[in-house]
């Protein structure tokens, strides 16, 4: 537990949290259990609201045409885009065979458009149509009643807006079901529209592409004759420039010119040439360099080499023969002559296969030569026609162009032909309409319920917006929690305990200043001893306020009654209390305890003697409440208040510190007059009296702001005036009227 020293700082605030646990206050104040407490207290008014909304709900349901609601599901699924390539060829296509949420979406806003509707209309007949343009409202109701609706005949105009304005689409989103529902006075009339609906959606769809796709087949026809016109006029100009310049292709797609396969040909025919060259080159230098007997030419000769075998056969003989003959026997010399022709032979044969190698160098040498300059010049008819083929394949490559055009245009004109004859939709009726046996609205108990609950939380905001709006202090913690200040105490209302019986009823009621007098058993007079608790224990003990101002913001806060009883409060406890009437504007001190006012505080003030030689008893007046003295405020003049600004109110005081116990001292209201402001820089501490349900937080705030800035201690404030019965506070004092009603039982018998 916190002392009570400890909550307040040197300036009079408080820390939130400990203002909490002196107040009372905790979060649930401020939330949805304080506005339960708030409709709590006008439950009364809160059920007659709801009752009353739910008789408007009732009064407007009554009257409303009866309306039947019919009801037709679609299954709208995406066609097949890539049918016969049309995926590529259409510039529309969704690009996807899933249906996306979109197309959905724009399927559901052609259902409602007006044109399927006015085709609906023109489907079920003129004698339907008047019918469902009929106005069901409530005011058509009571024009009806009254005799006051018009005969004349419905235009197509306004029978399309009705029927759009009852037809209702609905879609969801993760499937492809489509809802229309249609509401009509006639359940029949609901069912035919739906059904009608449906089908014309249906055949609207199938009319649409078909219309689309022969309009596509039209189009690409005129495109395919402006395409052929052109592949004709290109080809005309390839053809033309290729005579022009004499340009001579091979093969049946054009790719080669003949200039540049001669020239191909040419170069292969001289590279060979070359090859060969070289080779005859290679054999001439080895026959001119090495003998002739071991050349490979001649090495590999048949008859050369079938004659040098017999020529060494001949020789083997003549060898034979010289041993046992002479060289000039026959035999020797027909081996010799023989010997002497075969290598003769051999010798003439060597000589032709080297003039040969010789020759054939030659032969290939000037082939070659001739290769060279036919090389040569077809390298420049070549270069010459380099340019015009260049010209010649642009024209080539439009003429390729404007073919594969005409013949992919073509194709798709035969598509289109063929798509425009096949009549596909991708709509099915799922559930068709059926006539739907009992209306849907009116429905009374449903308008009921939502009349009750719409004058319900009509009255709740009402309540909640007007308690908002109310800035009064009107509960127990609303003063701390705005000012800062500790609660020294709660003064019930009076009705309190007149209910209860503790005081006397209002024609023979004694003033409430003294009912801590009159009236000591009373829930009234325990508050007041409540309050005068709380103020003795504000200080630490032994430094409690003994000089207390208390004051109010505005007149009629009850500060005067507080003073009264807290003063007879403190007489109780055995203390010496001096109740001085600051208030010389209305003073009421010496009416409340009979006493004279002759002679007062005001006359105090204006005297010249010295205060210090005048007794204490000549000064105040004795109360018929043992303890309790009183200083009226004094003859009343103009400009008495003036005279609080005389030093000897400090001494007054001062004199009266040695004398009593206590001094408390009734003031003004001091938003507006300096009275409270000046006694309370005299005083140990000034406590702000707030009435519940009149005192504003703005003027308590303007009033504890004044104190502040002027650096007066303010103890606390003291709520007066507080009803229990119109807040949570309620059921406690519920137990203590029991609690007083069986005491005062107890004090009868």
């Amino acid at each position: 537990m916190h002392n009570p020293h400890e909550i307040q700082n040197p300036t009079g605030s408080m820390a939130p949290s400990v203002l909490r646990a002196v107040s009372g206050l905790d979060e649930s104040d401020l939330g949805l259990l304080g506005y339960f407490r708030i409709l709590n207290r006008h439950r009364g008014a809160l059920l007659l609201s709801a009752f009353a909304g739910a008789l408007a709900g009732l009064f407007i349901a009554l009257p409303q045409t009866p309306l039947y609601q019919a009801r037709v599901s679609l299954e709208i699924q995406g066609l097949n885009e890539n049918f016969l390539n049309m995926k590529d060829f259409s510039p529309t296509s969704a690009g996807s065979v899933s249906y996306p949420d979109f197309d959905i979406q724009t399927q559901v806003r052609i259902l409602e458009s007006h044109s399927l509707a006015a085709r609906v209309l023109d489907k079920l007949g003129t004698e339907k149509q008047s019918e469902l343009a009929r106005d069901s409202g409530r005011l058509s109701t009571w024009k009806s009643a009254l005799g006051l609706s018009s005969t004349q005949p419905v235009s197509r105009a306004r029978a399309v807006e009705a029927a759009a304005a009852h037809l209702h689409v609905r879609s969801s989103n993760n499937n492809r079901i489509v809802e229309a529902f249609y509401d009509a006075p006639d359940p029949q009339l609901a069912a035919d529209f739906a059904n009608t609906l449906a089908n014309e959606f249906i055949e609207q769809n199938l009319e649409a592409r078909w219309k689309a796709t022969e309009r596509t087949g039209e189009w690409l026809t005129r495109q395919l004759a402006d395409l052929k016109t052109k592949l004709e006029k290109s080809e005309d100009e390839l053809q033309a420039y290729a005579q022009a310049a004499h340009l001579l292709f091979t093969g049946d797609q054009e790719k080669e010119n003949v200039s540049e396969e001669k020239l191909r040909q040419l170069q292969a025919e001289l590279t060979r040439a070359q090859s060969d060259r070289v080779a005859k080159q290679s054999k001439l230098e080895l026959a001119n360099s090495a003998p002739a007997e071991s050349l490979p030419e001649v090495l590999d000769d048949l008859p050369l080499r079938d004659s040098q075998i017999k020529l060494t056969d001949l020789h083997r003989q003549r060898a034979e023969l010289t041993t046992a003959l002479t060289p000039a026997h026959y035999k020797v010399q027909r081996i010799e002559a023989q010997i002497a022709e075969l290598e003769a032979d051999l010798k003439r044969n060597r000589t032709n296969i080297l003039s040969r190698i010789h020759n054939e160098f030659e032969a290939s040498q000037r082939r070659e030569k001739l290769l060279a300059a036919d090389y040569s010049a077809q390298s420049a008819l070549v270069s010459k026609q380099a340019g015009k083929a260049v010209h010649y394949n642009i024209l080539k490559r439009e003429v390729d162009t404007n073919r594969r055009l005409y013949e992919g245009t073509l194709q798709h004109v035969k598509e289109a032909g063929v798509a425009s004859a096949m009549r596909a939709s991708g709509i099915h009726v799922v559930d068709p309409a059926t006539p739907p046996s009992r209306p849907y609205r009116p429905d009374v108990p449903r308008s009921s319920v939502m009349g009750l609950l719409t004058g319900f939380f009509v009255g709740a905001a009402f309540f909640l917006m007007r308690e908002k709006a109310n800035r009064t202090l009107q509960q127990p913690g609303d003063a701390p929690a705005c000012l800062r200040l500790p609660e020294l105490g709660l003064i019930p209302a009076a009705r309190l305990d007149r209910h209860m019986g503790n005081l006397p009823t209002k024609q023979f009621e004694e003033p409430l200043e003294v009912v801590n007098w009159r009236h000591t058993p009373s829930m009234m007079a325990d508050s007041f001893r409540g309050t005068l608790t709380s103020i003795l224990f504000s200080k630490p003990a032994g430094d409690r306020p003994r000089v207390l101002v208390l004051t109010s913001a505005n007149p009629s806060e009850g500060k005067t009654t507080v003073v009264t009883n807290l003063a007879i409060a403190l007489t109780e406890i055995s203390r010496r209390v001096l109740l001085i009437d600051a208030d010389m504007r209305r003073p009421r001190i010496h009416e409340l305890f009979d006493l004279k006012n002759d002679f007062g505080l005001s006359d105090l003030l204006k005297a010249r003697t010295p205060l210090h030689r005048d007794p204490v008893d000549v000064m105040v007046q004795r109360t018929a409440v043992p303890g309790l003295y009183a200083l009226p405020s004094g003859s009343m003049e103009a400009g008495a208040s003036d005279l609080l600004h005389s030093p000897r109110l400090a001494e007054l005081l001062i004199k009266m510190r040695g004398v009593f116990d206590t001094i408390l001292i009734d003031t003004p209201p001091m938003l507006h007059l300096p009275d409270a402001r000046l006694l309370g820089k005299l005083s140990d501490a000034v406590v702000l009296v707030v009435r519940a349900g009149e005192t504003t937080r703005d003027v308590a705030m303007a009033a504890c702001q004044r104190f502040q800035e002027d650096g007066t201690p303010l103890l606390g404030t003291i709520l007066n005036g507080w009803n229990p019965a119109l807040n949570h506070y309620g059921y406690d004092y519920k137990n203590y009227q029991a609690y007083y009603a069986q005491r005062n039982g107890d004090m009868v018998r």
